[in-house]
């Protein structure tokens, strides 16, 4: 076989598909690979780049790759997609792939170690418990309400309506069982939270860059955690404003025939970290309103302008960009950044 210069594997649950061609862009290797095989037919091969979706365990795949001695390079799939031809099968979408990493301009996803996946997992249980609790405690005031028991708005206020319902005998039997039951579940779903906080707060202390990121107003224990694991190479975006367009907080563009478009943000990227910036900006600009703290001249002047929901996204949009620059130079947050123009603040 001739020496394979790149190679692209299109994967799924047991069978992957490998696409090679050689440096004269020749096609030298159409084959498909049972998981299982893998590593044998990637260790005969002399090393060589090796490009993979980045989807579910390519992270994985990337660092046992890389110990074989091969280059990786993971590319979003919505990169991938332009360069699939019709009649989309697995041996298109590895040819696809490959002539994809093959292009000067293409942007590729830094591989995550074993470590900050484990992170990204502390993250993701605890996304999935918050919304869990908040189906539940949804429902439990809708099941309420049903029966004419009202409760204010919060999540402090659900044990007082559960211990209201518990007391009240004039309910029917059945839904003081099915309360109760709902009312275990709750007591259940805060402990385990509790439990995944503090873990998540104990990598905070330990880790020496969410420490910094914290520094920046609105930016808490788990926006800094968000900012620390999902960003493991920010030196990957040419600029701060590349940051933020990745996290999808800068307007979306329509311009044609020299005419400038902008709409409302994209909202690209991962929505976990654009909502926790946006909710982190919204209680800055929450204080600034009621006279509270010290805000920023810049914020109190975009305040006099614009809306409240608008200025939190732009808000959230600066301190993206202060974040990347602390991440990308080991600065420490200084705090007259946010006093200056939006274009000065990077």
């Amino acid at each position: 076989m001739e020496k394979i210069t790149r190679i692209f594997i299109d994967t799924s649950k047991q069978i992957f598909q490998l696409h090679g061609v050689n440096a004269a862009e020749v096609v030298v290797l159409r084959k498909a690979v049972r998981r299982s095989q893998m590593l044998a037919v990637f260790g005969k091969l002399e090393p060589c780049v090796v490009g993979l979706e980045a989807c579910g365990a390519s992270h994985h795949w990337a660092r046992v790759l890389r110990e074989l001695g091969h280059e990786v390079k993971l590319i979003a799939p919505q990169h991938v997609k332009p360069y699939v031809k019709r009649n989309k099968n697995d041996g298109r979408d590895a040819e696809g792939g490959c002539e994809a990493m093959s292009r000067p301009t293409m942007e590729f996803v830094p591989v995550k170690t074993a470590q900050e996946q484990a992170g990204l997992m502390l993250l993701g249980v605890r996304e999935r418990l918050v919304r869990t609790r908040t189906q539940l405690t949804n429902a439990i005031r809708g099941h309420a309400a049903e029966l004419g028991l009202i409760a204010p708005r919060g999540l402090d206020k659900i044990e007082p309506l559960l211990a209201r319902i518990a007391d009240d005998e004039s309910l029917p039997a059945l839904a003081r069982a099915l309360f109760a039951l709902q009312a275990a579940e709750h007591a259940e779903l805060v402990a385990r939270l509790k439990i995944v906080e503090a873990e998540l707060v104990a990598w905070h202390r330990q880790n020496a860059l969410s420490r910094r990121l914290a520094q920046i107003p609105s930016v808490g224990p788990v926006g800094a955690a968000m900012l620390a694991l999902k960003t493991p190479d920010p030196k990957a975006f040419k600029s701060a404003r590349h940051f933020a367009a990745w996290i999808g907080l800068t307007p979306k563009d329509h311009s044609t025939a020299g005419k400038l478009r902008l709409g409302r943000i994209t909202r690209a990227g991962d929505e976990a970290l654009r909502s926790t910036l946006v909710v982190g900006a919204t209680a800055v600009i929450q204080q600034a309103r009621a006279g509270r703290g010290r805000p920023s001249p810049w914020l109190v002047a975009l305040l006099k302008r614009k809306p409240p929901k608008l200025a939190a996204v732009a808000l959230a949009n600066k301190v993206a960009r202060i974040a990347w620059r602390m991440m990308a130079t080991g600065q420490d947050y200084d705090p007259s950044r946010l006093t200056r123009p939006l274009a000065e603040a990077v």
